[in-house]
């Protein structure tokens, strides 16, 4: 913490933020209070982000952690001293996480507002609209609610189930964080925000998860009785490969936050908010540096048989240092956050309709090869598709490396899928997507029958269940995870073949046909969940249509063309509605664009469905191709098996047929013979 302290405070007075305003300046205490407020809460909520994901996938919740043992022991065994800390550590981490976001929703208003802390009636009504009413303020109190929550659930909560729920949760609480500051008012707001978040994600991951190993220093060797096995190794290889993760995330999403920012090099090395960045990222630097000694030497030498003291005393003092460097780098950037940058953060009194609508000015009349040239990278689905790419082909080596094969459609039509989500996601389909219905019904269309197919083809899970290694000390990884998650009653539910296309097609109408839309069209937020939604809605689908990973259930081939069949048709029954519509959808955002080339708003729509009605029945087609010859060739596997288990039996399933017919006919002739003696 002293590090932390001293590096705020050297940046704040080198940036000038802690100096006195001129006009409205709320005084000394807001000042200093509201940066050291911001810090706390930084480093609460990483402590409780870095002790969730320790106990959900990185040490035993038992001593007796095998299968074997749990079967011995039975549910009652005691929980893992290292995991009894950890737990109590994320918890009193979230008090204080919740602490320090009240402080700085109070501080905030106060700086905003310009004007001291005080007790006064006026005040506190204006604080309360602040809350309510205003962006920041609505973001501070959601963070200070949904910290609540998870700190409530960290003082009661020991299942991993109702802790991995309780770590999303957390996870949740940094996208208000994201979406306030610089970031929000930035020439590529949406950019800077994404940036930002998957920023937060990897500091979070990162520096909570050197806290927590600092704190376990000396209990991850168990207790002197031996009751505990020592846990130091491959607790320090699965943190090591998850801080590889989040080093390279937090690296690659600061450059791209700054590059937004500051778009100069005069900017970078002239002005105080670059230099401070460059501070950054030499802090970052030095702790990717420490990083890699971890696994390079010092994680190494631990595995070895008799493991001498000095290894885990360099160890514990690398630990140490990265704790130091990380806080004065923290530091720094809640300096950051309280500096100005080079570029203006207010919106330009003479904003167009667009740009105060949708954020971006309007892109140039579409034209054919701009189907191909307009890009505007959203980078959270940038990552998705670099984390799929690196992650899918990481596994593929790994099982080839077994000596197993793994076939080489799978991995194109894996590639395929991810380039495809990208040029959705990031490509003319979103650029025009905000700007022209049809264009956005290409995008959504795209999104929920083009993508996931390539997707669903390549097999993730399967190939994740083959190359994750299992663990056997009790611990969930992340193959216990996915088969948790497989299993899961969940899983059964989204997963069923009439739930998943009623899904697939109820959510278009609910969608369309209700504020949701607009929503999406106006809102960062909203935008970012309809591409999730969508994404999964149609990989859900098709996977319960021709995906071979595994599933909790499987509709028979005839249900399955029946479920195409009427989603082809409901398609089309959606996409005629909307080219017969009269009236404009979210008019309040299509009608004020101030759009002077193109067909009308109205027109453009009703060209939109027609988009969904084509772009949706083709893929559609082509699934229903795939499911009758996936239940051909299931037919000719079945006509082979009968007929390998005929050949090992010399036919006797066929000869037992055959004698049965045989003894009926020889019953009949006697029935018809003793008939004719008794004169019938």
């Amino acid at each position: 913490m002293a590090a932390l302290f001293l590096g705020l405070a050297a940046a704040l007075i080198f940036s000038g933020a802690s100096a006195a305003r001129s006009v409205a300046d709320p005084g000394a205490l807001v000042r200093w209070g509201l940066p050291i407020s911001k810090a706390i809460h930084n480093v609460s909520l990483a402590t409780v982000v870095g002790g969730l994901i320790f106990a959900v996938g990185i040490l035993p919740k038992n001593l007796n952690g095998r299968r074997r043992d749990r079967e011995k022991t039975g549910s009652g065994a005691p929980e893992h001293p290292a995991f009894t800390r950890v737990l109590a550590v994320a918890a009193v981490a979230g008090a204080v996480w919740t602490l320090s976001a009240i402080a700085v929703l109070v501080l905030t208003y106060a700086d905003v507002a310009g004007q001291g802390l005080s007790g006064d009636p006026a005040f506190t009504q204006a604080l309360v609209y602040f809350m309510t009413d205003i962006d920041t303020g609505r973001a501070w109190l959601a963070v200070t609610i949904i910290a609540a929550i998870v700190t409530t659930a960290l003082f009661g909560v020991r299942s991993l189930g109702g802790l991995a729920l309780t770590l999303i949760l957390a996870l949740i609480g940094l996208v208000p964080t994201a979406l306030i500051g610089h970031s929000s008012s930035s020439s590529d707001h949406e950019g800077a925000i994404n940036s930002l978040g998957l920023h937060l994600l990897g500091v979070s991951t990162w520096v909570g998860g050197i806290i927590i190993l600092a704190l376990l220093s000396g209990i991850l060797t168990g207790p002197k009785a031996g009751a505990a096995s020592d846990i130091t190794e491959p607790t320090l290889k699965r943190f090591s490969t998850l801080a590889g993760f989040a080093f390279v995330l937090v690296f690659a999403s600061g450059i791209i936050n700054a590059a937004i920012r500051v778009t100069s090099w005069h900017d970078l090395f002239g002005s105080a908010y670059g230099q401070l960045i460059l501070a950054k990222t030499a802090g970052a630097v030095v702790l990717g540096g420490i990083g890699f000694m971890h696994r390079q030497w010092v994680i190494p030498q631990l595995g070895r048989k008799g493991a001498t003291m000095s290894s885990r005393r360099v160890l514990w003092q690398l630990i140490l240092a990265e704790l130091l460097v990380m806080g004065a780098t923290s530091g720094i950037a809640v300096a950051l956050g309280r500096s100005a940058p080079p570029q203006p953060t207010e919106l330009a009194p003479n904003a167009s309709p667009a740009f105060i609508l949708s954020g971006y000015e309007l892109p140039p009349e579409l034209t054919p090869e701009r189907w191909l040239t307009e890009w505007r990278l959203d980078w959270i689905w940038v990552g998705v598709a670099l984390f799929g790419l690196v992650a899918y082909f990481l596994g593929v080596a790994r099982i080839r490396r077994r000596g197993d094969s793994w076939q080489w459609f799978r991995s194109v039509n894996w590639v395929i899928g991810l380039v495809v989500l990208t040029y959705i996601t990031s490509g003319p389909p979103s650029v025009y997507g905000r700007i022209l219905f049809s264009a956005h019904m290409v995008d959504h269309m795209a999104l929920t029958m083009v993508a996931p197919i390539f997707l669903v083809l390549g097999a993730p899970v399967t190939l994740a269940l083959r190359a994750l290694p299992a663990r056997g000390d009790g611990s969930r990884g992340a193959r216990e995870w996915l088969l948790v998650f497989v299993h899961s009653k969940f899983s059964q539910l989204v997963t069923h073949p009439l739930f998943a296309a009623a899904n697939f097609a109820g959510s278009i109408i609910l969608f369309y046909y209700s504020d949701l839309f607009g929503f999406a069209m106006r809102d960062h937020v909203g935008h970012e969940l309809m591409n999730l939604h969508f994404l999964l809605t149609g990989y859900i689908f098709v996977l319960s249509m021709i995906g071979t990973d595994p599933l909790p259930r499987r509709a028979p081939y005839p249900m399955r063309l029946l479920l195409l069949l009427a989603t082809m048709g409901f398609h089309a029954f959606f996409g005629v509605s909307i080219m017969g519509g009269t009236g404009l959808m979210a008019a309040d955002y299509f009608g004020n664009l101030g759009r002077a080339w193109g067909p009308s708003a109205l027109a453009d729509q009703q060209a939109g469905g027609a988009v969904a009605w084509g772009i949706g029945e083709v893929p559609t087609l082509l699934v229903a191709i795939g499911v009758a010859i996936m239940w051909s060739r299931s037919d000719q596997r079945e006509t082979k098996r009968v007929d390998r288990a005929a050949d090992r039996n010399n036919d006797a399933d066929l000869t037992a047929y055959n004698d049965m017919f045989a003894k009926l006919a020889e019953r009949d002739a006697k029935l018809a013979e003793r008939n004719k003696l008794e004169g019938r």
